[in-house]
This record gives structure tokens, sequence and C-alpha cells, in this order.
């Protein structure tokens, strides 16, 4: 064999190595998994209990890194200026979607900046009364906010929250009134409700399922476009006279744009699968989660949809944060 020849085989031979695709070899070092939120809460609790099931599949370590403030802003903009390579997940929520539009400027692109992978999980919001309140029914309810107007105080997590836009988008849709107070969390909303300082809620189920269990609160229907699990007696908005009428809390995850296609299937298949483990169920359960494990390009038309939706809603109450 000629000497010209047999250099020409090996180069040959070295072109195919270093063309070969990265992501053969993924994952190569730990994978990030950015959470936009404190640790100790229950969506932090989720992500811990399903990195552990993913970092099985894929063979590396998953390390939850948490970064939250700036209304979840801060983690989202880490991960979408991440190296597209799989190697840093993204933890994004309805909030994200809602933030699209309620921020004035934002340093990272919801929809440009991100790949869909899977939603994870999501869960209802319960509409919950103080008992004082003479409404056994979304219908009754209703009727009194409007008969009422400024009688009725409607308590939420926060000025643009998924709690408060629940409730504008129930106003909106059936003309009730009633005065929104914002408080900061979850947690001191509900408080607010059980206390009697606020009347109506539109709270998530983890944070109120227990007082309306306990009879501390009454639950009237649920946000869902379908019954939930955890309080299956109660209807749905939609059921209960509002057509069409659906908000839920979502969980899901993303990637940086330009992570290569084969690593997000990769990244769906295990997630899906880590989804079916025992621990994993049971911790979706404790927190009021309902898995989904849906595809990528279901996920992006959620993430779509919730962003013209929500942002409907944001415009027409004016809300803007600086």
């Amino acid at each position: 064999m000629k000497l010209s020849y047999r250099v020409g085989l090996a180069c040959l031979a070295c072109s195919f190595l270093w063309s070969a695709p990265v992501h053969a070899q993924y994952p190569e070092k730990p994978v990030r998994f950015v959470l936009p939120f404190p640790p100790g809460g229950g969506t932090d609790a989720l992500a811990r209990a399903l990195g552990n099931r993913l970092a099985e599949g894929l063979g590396a370590q998953v390390i939850i890194d948490n970064r939250p403030g700036a209304g979840a802003n801060i983690g989202a903009d880490i991960a979408a200026h991440s190296p597209p390579d799989g190697h840093t997940l993204f933890m994004a929520t309805a909030t994200h979607a809602i933030n699209v539009t309620l921020y004035h400027k934002l340093s990272y692109s919801l929809l440009k900046d991100f790949a869909p992978v899977s939603e994870l999980g999501t869960t209802a919001m319960v509409v919950v009364v103080h008992p004082s309140v003479p409404a056994t029914s979304v219908k009754q309810l209703i009727a009194l906010a409007k008969a009422q107007p400024t009688a009725l105080s409607h308590s939420s997590s926060g000025t643009g929250s998924i709690t408060q836009l629940a409730g504008e988008l129930f106003k909106n849709g059936t003309g009730a009134k009633m005065l929104h107070i914002p408080y900061k969390g979850g947690g001191p909303s509900v408080v607010a409700l059980v206390s009697g300082e606020a009347a109506v809620g539109f709270a998530t189920t983890p944070s109120c399922i227990f007082h309306v269990q306990n009879g501390r609160l009454r639950g009237l229907a649920v946000t869902t476009s379908k019954r939930s699990p955890f309080l299956p007696d109660l209807p749905t908005v939609a059921e209960a006279g509002i057509p069409g009428y659906a908000a839920e809390a979502w969980y899901g995850m993303l990637v940086p744009a330009g992570t290569p296609k084969p690593i997000i299937d990769r990244l769906h298949a295990d997630s899906v699968k880590a989804l079916q483990f025992d621990d994993v169920k049971k911790r979706l359960y404790t927190t009021g989660l309902v898995a989904v494990g849906g595809s990528p390009e279901e996920f992006g038309r959620l993430i779509n949809s919730e962003v013209e939706k929500w942002g409907k809603v944001v415009k027409g109450l004016g809300l803007r944060v600086d």
C-alpha cells in the first residue's frame, strides 16, 4: 500500500472521529438543575426527588442549584445563558409565562432562549372562601360579589402571581367584583383567609387542602380543566358555571436553546421514567402535584398558550414591573 494512500485513510479516520457528535458521550460531567426558588419548598423537594432518579438514568450526578430572587427571574437568566450542551436544566413554572408580560425588561427570553423538554407536573388552585361567607357554590359567590361589589376581598400570594391572575380571570369571566389584596407568599395569603382577614382566595392545592378538609375554609371549585384527585368532590370552575375557565400551576423542564435534539430526547425519556418511581410519585402526592410527562412539543405549545393567555390578563390590569 502506498504511503500517500495510508496517509489518506488515516486522515479520513481522524476526520470521522472529530466530526462525531459531541452528544454521543453525553453526559460528560455532573448535570446542573437550576431551580429559581429557595431550598425547602415543595418545588425544591420535587426537583430533588426527580433529580435523584434522573441521575440514575443519565449515569451522572444531578446537582440542584437553587437560585431564587427577582420573581424567579435570577435562576431563569442563569440557565438561559448557560452552554446548550445538556449539562444545565431549568425548572420553569407558570410564573415564567406570566413574567414575559409582567416585567418591562427581562435579561432572557422564555420563548427564544430555552427549549422545552417536558411538563413534569401540574396542580390545581382551589376557589376557597372563609366559612363566614354566605356562599356554598361558585354561582352563589358570583351573585354575592355582584350584589355587594365592595364587600368581598380576594387574597393572593403577590401582585402578578398565578393566584392573583386566576382570580382576575375569574372576575373577567363573570363580572364579579372583589378587592385584590396581595400578600408576601402563599402561606400568608392562606393565613389571611383562615383568620377571616380576606374572604376569597384562589389558593394552590398544597397550601389550602388541609384547611378545606378540616372546615377552616370552604372549597367551592378547582381551577383546572379536570377535577383534582386530591379534592375529587369539588367541581371544576367550568363545571360550576364558567365554561372554558382553566388556570393551573405547572412545572416543567427546559434547557438552553440550541441544545441538540438527541440530548433533549434523552432527557425527556429519562424524566418521564423518573416520574414513575414510587418515591417520586409519593413526593408528587405530598406536594399536591399530578404527574404529566408530556412531550417537548406538547410542553412548547403549553408555554406559548400560557404566555398569550396570561399576557392578556396582565395587560388588561395594567400591571407592569420595571
